[in-house]
C-alpha cells in the first residue's frame, strides 16, 4: 500500500501535500493552495449512510482530478480536500477555483442523490505563496482562514484571507466598477466575494443555456 495515497479516493494525502508545499516554496516558486471542504456533508451521511457518503467523496475527487493535475489533488482529511496550483497568481487561482466550484455545483446528476437531499457543493478558501505566507504553515493557515470566512459568508463559494484585497481590485477591472462594487456591498451589507460569485455564477449559467 503506499502511503501516499489517501485509501478511499486515490488522492495523494495530506503528509504529501504538507511535503510538496515545502519543497515549491523552498524553490521559491509562485504556488497557490485552495481548501476545499464539501457543504453539510455530516448531513449527507447521517441521511443516506456512509456508504452514499464515500461515493460523494470519490465523486468530488474525480471532479477535481478531471479539472486539475491529479497529482496536484489532495485529500486532507474527512471531506476536506486541497488543491495546489503551480506558478499562478492569487487572481487566477480564485478564478480557477470559482469556475471549479460551479461545475461541482452543476453536476448533481453525477452523484446520483434523492431529489429530497441538498445538492452537492463545496466551498473553498485560497491562499498564494509569497503573496499571503512565507512558508508552508502559513500558506496552509491562510488558506484555512479564507475557508473559514467563505463558510461564514454562506457557504457554496470561494474566498481569499481575510486581510486581502478582493481579487477584484487589480489592474484587470476598471477603477469605477470597483468603486461601485463597493457602494453596493456597503448598501447591501453584503461581502464583495459574495457579490462577485453571485455576478459570476449568473455569468456561467447565461452561457451554460445558450450551448443546450
Amino acid at each position: 500500500m503506499n502511503s501516499a495515497l489517501d485509501g478511499l479516493t486515490g488522492l495523494l494525502n495530506r503528509k504529501e501535500l504538507e511535503l510538496r508545499l515545502q519543497q515549491t516554496i523552498k524553490s521559491h516558486e509562485p504556488v497557490a493552495l485552495a481548501l476545499i471542504d464539501i457543504d453539510h456533508f455530516m448531513e449527507i451521511n447521517n441521511q443516506l449512510g456512509d456508504d452514499v457518503g464515500d461515493d460523494v467523496l470519490k465523486t468530488i475527487a474525480a471532479i477535481l482530478s478531471e479539472e486539475t493535475a491529479q497529482d496536484n489533488v489532495f485529500r486532507v482529511s474527512g471531506d476536506e480536500f486541497a488543491i495546489m496550483l503551480s506558478g499562478i497568481s492569487l487572481e487566477q487561482a480564485f478564478l480557477r477555483m470559482e469556475s471549479i466550484r460551479a461545475i461541482i455545483h452543476r453536476s448533481a446528476d453525477r452523484f446520483g442523490l434523492s431529489p429530497n437531499v441538498p445538492e452537492v457543493s463545496v466551498t473553498a478558501g485560497v491562499a498564494q505563496y509569497p503573496r499571503d505566507a512565507k512558508d508552508s504553515k502559513t500558506l496552509m493557515r491562510s488558506a484555512s482562514a479564507a475557508l473559514l470566512s467563505a463558510k461564514e459568508s454562506g457557504r457554496n463559494q470561494v474566498a481569499l484571507p481575510p486581510n486581502e484585497e478582493m481579487v477584484m481590485k487589480t489592474c484587470y477591472y476598471p477603477s469605477t466598477l470597483v468603486r461601485q462594487l463597493k457602494a453596493l456591498s456597503e448598501k447591501l451589507d453584503r461581502k464583495e466575494s459574495s457579490l462577485f460569485r453571485e455576478a459570476l455564477t449568473d455569468l456561467i449559467r447565461k452561457y451554460d443555456q445558450l450551448e443546450r
